[in-house]
């Protein structure tokens, strides 16, 4: 029997090319059971006719499946779904999944705090005017040699290492370039044993935060300051103090008699992005030796220093062996790679690396070498140039806008990274003036969620210019300006 030609359609897919979407047609309509083995398929030139689309394109889908075992080349008979293709299970489902009945509230022995979101469409990229921060610019991204390191990876003499159960280890290639390239270029003499991948700079730090704090210990965190360390911390249940940085960063000065740990971004603060000056890292180093602290340091967006050299890092200066440095490869490469590293003496590391297997071994293998590939061959460093040439350019527009047009510093505009700290007016809520923007195609970040709950102003926001094209700065900063004199 002919499969007929009504139940071929193509789903509307951006990101899929014509070839992938006719093989997921077919390979649904198998899987569903529409389509049954021994049936035949609609030949290359009358679906090709059918879906308005070449031949050849169809013939190659056809290739494809046959490859899979989907379906079966016949000589001039044609194709026909194969016997014994892939095959959805059959079964009876007796119950669906439901979220009423039984009472899990009171079951759940913890449940981790909400996270507070910035205020922000998930569609943004739609947007005219996206000040978003943290999000990459695909046009800055080398994606042909991306593909070509990942194609490498996948390559015979790799392959093997990728398929074998590496328990807990990580990829040795991808953890040399860190300790020869990486820690180097931040003043940190590191051995491979105290280096451990993690899932992103997140996943460090709450490894971190598992291993050194309890429901007895105190932790210390920046006002405002990066919302992950509030989120981490609730589920360690730890005591937090936070301390109010200023237009240097955290001031030691500040911290409490008694702590045990210190989260802080000293090189780009987050998310005002000040920088703490040398004297006052020193301060800090001496204090953790004199009280026996420790110093998670967050180093992002390092690689971003426009007007100066990077400052030292406190890892750098560490002579008790005290700091724990946390780097991530997510500003500079992309977010959804989420790929980082901390370094650390290797009582922690080798403790932090028994914790992580008891969650998932170890970041996907494929990813540390694809991305090893990219680091080795050279490319890293060349997308960091090209993007720090990008960011300077927009930032110097960004500076002239907003001079232009009257907008207001929270912060002094400091020597680097991608974004400003900003303030309106003192009866501007700035999570009313993001959402009126929205309507305008404008995208800016709400400043409250930074801050504890309750102890932060509402007229801060942040502006970024990671995911913005230099031609439409001005005209986005005009609109924010013209939306602020509404509501002021």
């Amino acid at each position: 029997m002919a499969i007929h030609l009504d139940t071929f359609f193509l789903e509307s897919d951006p990101d899929a090319t014509l070839q992938h979407r006719i093989k997921r047609a077919v390979v649904e309509g198998i899987l569903s059971g529409r389509y049954r083995s021994g049936e035949r398929m609609p030949s290359s030139r009358t679906l090709a006719k059918h879906l308005g689309i070449s031949r050849i394109t169809v013939t190659i889908a056809y290739t494809d499946l046959v490859a899979d075992d989907y379906l079966v080349a016949r000589g001039r008979s044609g194709y026909f779904v194969s016997e014994t293709a892939p095959s959805s299970p059959n079964f009876e489902f007796l119950q669906e999944e439901s979220d009423t009945g039984f009472d899990w509230a009171r079951i759940l022995n913890h449940r981790p705090p909400s996270a507070k979101t910035i205020t922000r469409p998930d569609d943004w990229q739609s947007y005219p005017y996206p000040f978003i921060y943290g999000q990459s610019d695909q046009s800055l991204f080398d994606h042909q040699n991306w593909r070509l390191c990942a194609l490498q990876a996948l390559g015979q003499r790799d392959f093997a290492a990728l398929t074998l159960d590496q328990y807990e280890r990580d990829d040795p290639k991808l953890v040399e370039y860190i300790q020869r390239n990486i820690t180097t270029r931040r003043g940190i003499r590191a051995r491979p044993e105290n280096i451990l991948v993690t899932m992103g700079a997140q996943n460090a730090l709450w490894l971190t935060a598992q291993l050194l704090l309890t429901q007895r210990r105190i932790a210390v965190i920046e006002n405002p300051g990066y919302r992950g360390f509030r989120e981490i911390l609730g589920e360690t249940r730890c005591h937090v103090v936070e301390v109010d940085v200023d237009e240097h960063g955290l001031p030691p000065a500040s911290l409490p008699e008694q702590l045990d740990v210190v989260f802080t971004t000293p090189s780009h603060h987050s998310p005002t992005n000040a920088t703490m000056p040398l004297g006052r890292r020193k301060e800090l180093l001496r204090l953790a030796g004199e009280k026996g602290f420790v110093i998670i340091e967050d180093d992002y967006e390092f690689e971003l220093a426009f007007k100066r050299s990077p400052s030292p890092t406190l890892k750098s200066l560490d002579e008790a062996g005290c700091v724990v440095y946390v780097g991530s490869f997510s500003k500079s490469l992309f977010p959804g790679l989420r790929l980082g590293f901390m370094v650390a003496p290797s009582a922690l590391i080798e403790q932090a690396r028994a914790l992580r297997s008891t969650i998932m071994r170890h970041p996907p293998w494929q990813i540390q070498r694809n991305a090893a590939n990219f680091l080795s061959l050279g490319h890293y460093n060349a997308q960091i140039n090209r993007m720090r040439k990008a960011y300077h350019r927009r930032r110097q527009v960004m500076e002239a806008a907003i001079e232009e047009f009257g907008l207001t510093y929270a912060m002094p505009a400091a020597s680097g990274g991608s974004c400003f700290w900003m303030k309106a007016p003192e009866g501007v809520d700035t999570e009313d003036l993001a959402l009126a923007l929205r309507a305008r195609g404008v995208v800016l970040e709400p400043g409250k969620s930074f801050y504890a709950p309750g102890h932060g102003p509402n007229n801060r926001y942040r502006l970024a210019y990671s995911s913005i094209s230099s031609s439409k700065i001005e005209r986005g900063i005009e609109l924010i300006a013209e939306e602020i004199d509404k509501l002021d």
